[in-house]
């Protein structure tokens, strides 16, 4: 049976960075760039303040006596003020001063800022409260970057900072890889949508909506194919509507029971099969291949499995469509619980995360990881990962865990 990682790698390499498209900056919060980004102007443009107070022009002069706090002092003649947005026109001779405001440019001669609550004015003149440092509370031209600087790089998802970032370098739109289509198909007699009254013997549909929601976490649009009957037929008319998607997802009917369709439908149409069954838990009955040129991942249908398989698959085939390259951290946290020793395949347990009384984090896995429950995978923070033959491990012992992205955490 495949390992997980040797399956993962075969999915992520089965995708190539999707066509680039142009938008305004407005709309680019989450999405991947394409290319590269340069700020087309310098931050700040010129040399401002950093600080309310007064510019100095000191030729080079530190101070005079000792003053009333124990620092030197000078005394310099106000000659006018220095707004942000309204900067002061002339140039200041030695001796002379403007009340600056913070952010507004530094008036030609000035050589230094002493703050307000250094300076000490009567009438036109104020007299500087402590040692004068010429460049103090002065940001140069570019302190921030430069015009023509690379400040973001092709690969990145873009957060909140980013586009604040963007705007300051006066950026107003952007090359970012087209969102991929996932076309999402829930298989099987027993599934009725969300709000309707199932049957005795039919459940709601939970896990083709929880699908299309990691879709747009990850970064793509869902085309939502529905519900297919247990029939070829009925599987073959909604596999129909897949055509222009970028990925297939097919929920349930994965395994090998007799109404298990979909690798024996799947097949019949000329799936190019990568993988059937990952040595893993949950998860296992997993299906990768190619339909023609589409790719076809099929996930198991118990909802835990389903949504473990998403992040641990659909994400990369994402992430690798976006041409994302942000490296998902590796993450250690200490048991909160004995575990006993691991078989052949590797588990991803449910756990909650907390701080232990050392501050470090402590995951605690869920007494019940039956992949149907649905209710412990909303509430668990993270997944402790078992690798296959794991020894047991005790309470306080060091495993790995895996975070839920962005979207899916709750921590």
């Amino acid at each position: 049976m495949l390992s997980v990682d040797d399956a993962v790698a075969m999915v992520a390499g089965a995708f190539r960075p999707l066509p680039p498209e142009q938008i305004g900056l407005g709309t680019a919060l989450g999405r991947v760039l394409a290319e590269d980004v340069a700020a087309r102007v310098s931050q700040p443009p010129v040399a401002v303040s950093a600080m309310d107070g007064y510019a100095l022009a000191t030729g080079g002069a530190t101070g005079g006596a000792t003053g009333g706090h124990g620092a030197r002092t000078a005394t310099f003649r106000v000659v006018g003020e220095a707004m942000a947005g309204k900067g002061f026109a002339g140039t200041l001779g030695r001796g002379e001063a403007v009340r600056i405001a913070t952010g507004a440019p530094i008036p030609a001669g000035a050589d230094a800022i002493v703050i307000q609550e250094e300076a000490q004015r009567d009438g036109d003149r104020i007299t500087a409260l402590t040692t004068i440092q010429p460049g103090r509370w002065i940001r140069a031209a570019g302190l921030d970057f430069a015009a023509g600087q690379v400040l973001l790089s092709a690969g990145r998802t873009l957060t909140a900072r980013d586009i604040g970032l963007l705007a300051a370098m006066n950026v107003p739109w952007l090359r970012v890889r087209r969102k991929p289509r996932v076309a999402v198909l829930a298989t099987g007699d027993e599934l009725v949508m969300p709000g309707e009254s199932p049957a005795p013997d039919q459940i709601v549909a939970a896990n083709s909506v929880a699908i299309a929601a990691c879709v747009a976490v990850f970064g793509g649009d869902t085309i939502d194919l529905g519900i297919a009957a247990d029939t070829p037929e009925a599987l073959a008319e909604r596999m129909a509507g897949s055509r222009g998607s970028d990925l297939m997802v097919t929920i349930g009917g994965a395994s090998v029971g007799d109404r298990d369709l979909i690798a024996r439908m799947l097949g019949a149409e000329g799936l190019a099969l990568g993988f059937h069954k990952v040595a893993m838990r949950p998860g296992k009955p997993l299906i990768f291949g190619t339909l023609g040129d589409l790719p076809v991942l099929g996930l198991p249908g118990n909802p835990v499995s389903a949504g473990v398989t998403a992040l641990l698959f659909l994400k990369p085939a994402v992430d690798a469509m976006l041409g994302r390259t942000e490296a998902e951290p590796a993450t250690t946290a200490r048991l909160g619980r004995d575990l006993d020793a691991n078989d052949n395949r590797q588990d991803y347990l449910r756990a909650t995360l907390s701080r232990g009384p050392d501050g470090d984090f402590l995951a605690t896995p869920f007494d019940r990881q039956d992949s149907a429950m649905l209710s412990g995978f909303a509430a668990a923070d993270c997944l402790v990962v078992r690798p296959p033959g794991a020894a047991a491990a005790g309470a306080g012992d060091r495993v790995p865990v895996l975070l839920f992205p962005p979207g899916l955490a709750g921590f």
